[in-house]
C-alpha cells in the first residue's frame, strides 16, 4: 500500500492517480485560494505569501492593487508607503525590496506585463520555482506543479517522494500524473493539507485516501473524532 521501499513505479503511478481521482471527488471547487484579477496580481501576491497565510495576504492586496494596479505604478512607489501597506504579511522590507526590483524588470524587461514563461518569471526579484509555477498554472493555464509546505509534507505521507528538497518532489510527482492534472493536483493537495491532513494531527479517520496511504494511522482513526478535526473553509 505504497510503501516506497517495496512499490512498483507502475502501483505508484497508478495509486497516486487514484488519489488524485479521490481528492477531486472531496474537494470539487480545489483553487488558488490568493485572490486576483490579473497576473500581476497574483505574481506579487504570492511574493507576499512567503511565509505568510493565503487569508493574510488576501487582507492586504485590495489596498496595495487600488494603490499600485499595474508594474509601472509598483515601479515607481514610495518604499515607506509600500511598506506600510504589506507591513501585516511579515518580512516586509524584504518582500518590498523584491517587489520594487521586480516591478521595475517587468517595466524594462517585459513592457510592464508578466511573462508566460518560467525561465523568465524565474529571473524576477523574490521568484523562483514555486512562484513560478503558481503563476504559470493560475494565470495563464500551464500546467505546473508547485510544491509548497503542504504538497511536499502529503508527497512524503502518501510515499510518492522520501525527497525533502522541492525540485526533486516536483520531478518525482510529475512522472506519476498527466501533465494536464498538475495545478489541480497542486490544488486538491493543498486543500487536502489544510483541511484533513494537518502536520501534528491528520484526521486520518476522515481521510477520502485512508486505503491508499502509506502513513494510515498516524493521526487520529476514529472516524467521529477524526470528523472533528477537519477545518472548513473560511467563508467568503
Amino acid at each position: 500500500m505504497g510503501d516506497p521501499q517495496v512499490e512498483s513505479p507502475l502501483a505508484r503511478t497508478r495509486r497516486a492517480r487514484r488519489v488524485h481521482r479521490l481528492l477531486a471527488q472531496r474537494y470539487p471547487d480545489a483553487h488558488c485560494e490568493l485572490d486576483f484579477t490579473t497576473p500581476f496580481e497574483l505574481l506579487v501576491a504570492t511574493v507576499l505569501s512567503a511565509q505568510c497565510t493565503d487569508a493574510r495576504v488576501n487582507q492586504v492586496t485590495p489596498a496595495l492593487f487600488a494603490r499600485f494596479p499595474t508594474a509601472t505604478a509598483l515601479a515607481a512607489a514610495d518604499r515607506a508607503e509600500l511598506e506600510t501597506l504589506i507591513q501585516p504579511t511579515g518580512f516586509f522590507r524584504a518582500k518590498a525590496d523584491n517587489l520594487l526590483k521586480l516591478a521595475a524588470q517587468l517595466v524594462a524587461e517585459h513592457d510592464g506585463l508578466v511573462p508566460p514563461r518560467q525561465r523568465d518569471l524565474v529571473r524576477l526579484a523574490g521568484v523562483g520555482r514555486k512562484t513560478a509555477n503558481v503563476v504559470l498554472g493560475d494565470a495563464f493555464g500551464v500546467p505546473g506543479l508547485t510544491v509548497d509546505t503542504h504538497v511536499g509534507r502529503l508527497s512524503r505521507r502518501l510515499g510518492f517522494t522520501a525527497h525533502e528538497d522541492p525540485v526533486k518532489v516536483e520531478t518525482d510527482l510529475a512522472a506519476l500524473l498527466p501533465r494536464r492534472d498538475w495545478t489541480m493536483f497542486n490544488h486538491r493537495m493543498i486543500f487536502h493539507g489544510r483541511r484533513t491532513c494537518h502536520s501534528r494531527r491528520p484526521a486520518c479517520g476522515a481521510c477520502p485516501v485512508l486505503r491508499l496511504c502509506p502513513s494510515a494511522g498516524i493521526g487520529e482513526t476514529d472516524p467521529v473524532k477524526a470528523a472533528a478535526l477537519v477545518k472548513q473553509p473560511a467563508p467568503v
